[in-house]
C-alpha cells in the first residue's frame, strides 16, 4: 500500500506547491530573510508566532475569516472602500497582506521595522468621511486594533482548526506575542489572550454591521479568481472554510444561509485532510529560511515551545 500511496503523495504535494507559488509567489516584497545571520527578528524560533504563522492552511483560510470580520465594521472598511483598487487587484492586495504578515513575523528585526514604517506612511495618508458623516483614519488606534485582533482570530482559529491542536495556554501565549506588530503599528488596548479577545469582540458587537459598502465588497471576495488551477475550486474551498472559523455572531450579522454553511463544514473536511500536504510541499518556505537564518533546524517548529 506503501508503495502506492508514495507517488500519489509525491504528486499531490507537487500540485500543491505549484498553486502556492503561483497564487503568492516568493521573493516580490524585496524583504531579505536570510542574513543577518544569528537575528531572531521579532520572534525567533522559540515564539508561538512562528510556529502558527508557518501553516499555510490556517493562515490562508484564517486570513478570509480576518477579511469577512472587517468588512462588519464601517470605519475599518472605508479606507479598502475610498482608497484602495480592491475591485480591480483583490489577489494583488491579498499578496501584500500575506508578505506584510510573514515579513514582520520571520524577517530580520531591521526588515519588519522598514516594513511598519511603510505601513505607517501609507496609514497617515488614508482618511475620509463616512456616509453619514463620521470621519475615518486608518491610524486610529482603535480601527488598527480592530484589524490585528480579527487577523490574530483568524490566523490561531485556521491553525487550530486545519493544522493542530492549539492548547489555551499556547494560544493566550500567540496573542500576548503577536500583539507586538500592532503596538507597532501604533494600536493600543490589544486584546492578549483568548479571554481578552472574546470580551474584545462582544464589546465591539454594537457598532458592527452588514451595510451595502460590506456587501460589495463580499461580492468581490467571493468572486475573486487566484491565478491557480481550478481558480473557482480552490476559491471556494478556501473561502468557505475562512467562513467555517466565524464566530455565530458573525455568522448571524453576514447573513450566511443554511446551505453556505454546510459548505463550510464540508470545506473544512477536506482543507483538513489535506493540510499535511501542504506542511510537505512547502518545506522550504520563509519560516525555514528564518530556522535557518538563526542556525535552528525548521523541524523545531513542528512542536509547540515550553512555556515557563
Amino acid at each position: 500500500m506503501s508503495s502506492l500511496f508514495s507517488p500519489v503523495s509525491a504528486a499531490a504535494t507537487a500540485h500543491i506547491r505549484r498553486w502556492v507559488l503561483d497564487a503568492f509567489p516568493r521573493n516580490q516584497n524585496g524583504v531579505e530573510y536570510d542574513t543577518p545571520l544569528g537575528d531572531p527578528g521579532w520572534f525567533g524560533p522559540g515564539s508561538v508566532t512562528w510556529r502558527i504563522h508557518s501553516e499555510f492552511p490556517g493562515m490562508l483560510a484564517g486570513g478570509l475569516c480576518a477579511l469577512m470580520l472587517q468588512l462588519l465594521h464601517p470605519r475599518a472598511l472605508a479606507g479598502v472602500y475610498d482608497h484602495s483598487n480592491f475591485r480591480e487587484d483583490l489577489v494583488g492586495r491579498l499578496r501584500r497582506t500575506t508578505s506584510f504578515v510573514a515579513g514582520t513575523s520571520y524577517a530580520p528585526a531591521a526588515e519588519a521595522e522598514k516594513l511598519i514604517a511603510k505601513v505607517r506612511r501609507i496609514h497617515a495618508q488614508v482618511v475620509g468621511t463616512l456616509p453619514d458623516g463620521r470621519a475615518y483614519a486608518a491610524d486610529d488606534p482603535q480601527l488598527l486594533t480592530w484589524v490585528h485582533v480579527t487577523e490574530a482570530f483568524g490566523f490561531l482559529e485556521g491553525c487550530r482548526r486545519y493544522c493542530r491542536e492549539v492548547p489555551a495556554a499556547i494560544a493566550d501565549r500567540y496573542y500576548d506575542e503577536y500583539r507586538r506588530v500592532a503596538e507597532a503599528l501604533g494600536a493600543r488596548d490589544v486584546p492578549a489572550s483568548e479571554a481578552q479577545v472574546r470580551e474584545y469582540f462582544q464589546a465591539q458587537q454594537a457598532q458592527l454591521s452588514m451595510d451595502a459598502r460590506s456587501r460589495e465588497v463580499l461580492e468581490v471576495l467571493s468572486d475573486v479568481r487566484l491565478p491557480v488551477p481550478l481558480p473557482g475550486v480552490s476559491r471556494d474551498v478556501f473561502l468557505a472554510s475562512g467562513a467555517a472559523l466565524l464566530p455565530e455572531w458573525a455568522v448571524q450579522l453576514l447573513g450566511r444561509s443554511r446551505g453556505q454553511q454546510l459548505q463550510s463544514v464540508v470545506a473544512a473536511r477536506v482543507l483538513r485532510s489535506v493540510a499535511p500536504l501542504f506542511r510537505i510541499a512547502l518545506n522550504d518556505g520563509i519560516s525555514t529560511r528564518a530556522c535557518k537564518r538563526v542556525g535552528q533546524d525548521p523541524a523545531v517548529l513542528a512542536a509547540w515551545p515550553a512555556l515557563a
